[in-house]
């Protein structure tokens, strides 16, 4: 059995073993073993090897550090102070809110009342058939469109789907439960979820399944109501956000 020369070096990697067996010894030049067992060259290696692994742990740290602003630019990182928030808190007015000016609190009132004024002269033509136009709901969209206008729940897409599926969804639950509490019930349920689905939400919509089984006077309008006066009362208030916003703009004190 011929001996063996084991020669252990330094890569960039680390350390590594390479055998040479006595038989081919000479085929290595003089100066190749001098490169392996010079002291000096091993530690220039081990130099060079400490600085790459310290270039290496650097990159890893810079990446750690994007990856993380990246992250927080996204949003995934919450405050602590967000996460264990008082319950008290929702019940005190927002801390960086500015006080409304005189105009932002007038304009949207004088457009409720205009709206109101203008849905109960229609109530007066509207009489002899037994019908009207100032139903509850509106008051609540009035809130919507001249209060909050900018919310999801102001956009028109939301408003018109909401109120004619809801109504819609109202005579459905009537015309097969008939009155009481189990159609209440199914038809604001239904409702919910038929916003959530359309992705149209609108609250004032949900009282209108209610409104329509418990008003006697509506069941004759049958699937008219999905239009009338819901969504036909929205389109009035539309016209009149549109002067109220113009005026919020524009005219202020």
């Amino acid at each position: 059995m011929g001996t063996q020369l084991r020669a252990s070096y330094c890569h960039h990697s680390g350390w590594c073993s390479t055998t040479i067996p006595a038989a081919s010894l000479h085929s290595y030049s003089s100066s190749v073993l001098s490169r392996i067992y010079d002291p000096l060259n091993i530690s220039k290696r081990l130099v060079l090897d400490r600085s790459l692994s310290f270039s290496l742990v650097n990159k890893d740290v810079i990446r750690r550090r994007r990856r993380r602003r990246k992250n927080y630019e996204h949003g995934s990182i919450v405050a602590s102070g967000n996460v264990a928030a008082p319950l008290w808190d929702s019940w005190k007015p927002p801390e960086d809110s500015s006080a409304p000016s005189l105009s932002d609190i007038l304009w949207p009132a004088a457009g409720a009342f205009a709206a109101m004024a203008i849905l109960g002269k229609m109530d007066h033509i509207l009489a002899p058939k037994g019908l009207s136009m100032t139903i509850a709901p509106l008051g609540a969209v009035c809130a919507v469109l001249f209060a909050t206008p900018s919310t999801p729940a102001a956009r028109k897409y939301n408003m018109f789907m909401a109120q004619i599926g809801c109504a819609a969804i109202g005579v459905l639950a009537f015309s097969i439960l008939g009155p009481g509490w189990l159609a209440r019930s199914t038809a604001l349920a239904a409702s919910i979820a038929f916003m959530i689905y359309a992705r149209a939400s609108h609250p004032p919509a949900a009282s209108l399944p209610i409104l329509f089984i418990d008003g006697v006077k509506l069941h004759g309008l049958n699937f008219w109501y999905a239009l009338f006066p819901g969504a036909a009362g929205c389109v009035i208030l539309c016209l009149i956000q549109e002067i109220v916003c113009y005026l919020k703009d524009n005219v202020k004190f």
